[in-house]
């Protein structure tokens, strides 16, 4: 697959180190656009890539991009996306995927419509230690779920705090981390919750959340608790907890390890090493929908996608966290 990188900030750095850690799997680099000329320069010497534009347009209108990689800031998601599409190219979108339900399903409706694909790049839901978690879980090894916890926080500084908090970029904790824990959620209980209610939140003084702590009741009466925040350092921690045993992840985002303990047998160490760093899964799965030509993955399937987009923004609405220049859906 010939890719295109559509911006050049960090996250887009790891997705160009991945492509060229995967030539062997036919993956390659084809150009990068940015909407400035040094910085794709920059971006293109450092990473090998042979073309680079000072025009996300100019991107798409590579003749030889057959793919691209959206990373550029929240809240233009939907329209980047959609420029991709209209100009025939599949898309593997940054999480979140767009901010609020209608755009998603615009989104995913035109895809299919053009005979493109388009997923959002929630990563660790391929992870290969989720594929053993999920299958521990079904086969009823802890017996039923009663209670999920999951926390992630990091200290943001300088620019990157002011960009990560940006309302009129679609910042703030809960869109830019909190989706790894709901996504989390959703790979243990496979469906929304039934109630979700907010027992914490901070919104700055940008208009956007830097911490909150979320309580999540589900149909069979599992409860889940889930702790998101910019502005202190947790470790990315998860517990599940079931009638007949407990799963703890020590980092249920880079999940590489779990430990499983069963009533009347020694804790079990199941480790699952990446080959890379986390990302090939989500491109292997990209390539090998567009190969099959379909224009959304059955694993990680738009309805998923959509359900975490609609539930984000439902708690947003809770909080009367409306981004600067959003249109209400």
């Amino acid at each position: 697959m010939k890719w295109g990188i559509m911006a050049t900030g960090n996250i887009a750095k790891k997705f160009a180190s991945t492509i060229n850690q995967m030539s062997k799997e036919n993956e390659q680099l084809a150009a990068v656009g940015s909407r400035h000329m040094d910085s794709a320069k920059a971006f293109a010497r450092e990473h090998d890539i042979p073309r680079y534009y000072d025009s996300y347009e100019a991107l798409v209108n590579d003749s030889d991009v057959e793919a691209v990689y959206v990373a550029t800031p929240n809240s233009l998601h939907y329209e980047n996306c959609r420029l991709c599409l209209e100009h025939g190219k599949h898309v593997l979108c940054e999480k979140p995927f767009t901010i609020n339900e209608k755009q998603a399903q615009e989104l995913y409706r035109l895809a299919k419509d053009k005979h493109l694909f388009i997923m959002e790049g929630l990563w660790i839901w391929f992870l290969p230690l989720y594929n053993r978690l999920r299958n521990i879980l079904l086969q009823g090894t802890i017996g039923e779920i009663k209670h999920i916890s999951c926390q992630y926080g990091f200290v943001a500084t300088g620019a990157r705090k002011e960009r990560k908090f940006n309302s009129a970029l679609g910042g703030g904790a809960l869109l830019d981390i909190g989706i790894y824990n709901l996504g989390f959620l959703r790979i243990v209980t496979g469906c929304d919750p039934q109630n979700v209610e907010t027992t914490k939140v901070h919104i700055n003084e940008n208009g956007t959340d830097d911490y909150s702590c979320l309580k999540l009741t589900y149909n069979d009466g599992c409860i889940a608790e889930s702790v998101q925040t910019i502005g202190e350092e947790l470790k990315r921690n998860a517990r599940i907890d079931g009638t007949k045993g407990s799963i703890f992840l020590p980092d249920f985002q880079h999940a590489k390890t779990l430990i499983l303990e069963v009533e009347g047998k020694e804790p079990e160490t199941i480790e699952y090493p990446v080959d890379i760093n986390g990302f090939e899964y989500e491109i292997r799965e990209a390539g090998r929908c567009i190969a099959s030509g379909n224009s959304a993955s059955a694993i990680y399937t738009p309805e998923d996608s959509i359900a975490l987009t609609r539930l984000m923004y439902d708690i947003r609405m809770s909080w009367n966290m409306i981004f600067d220049g959003e249109i209400q859906a």
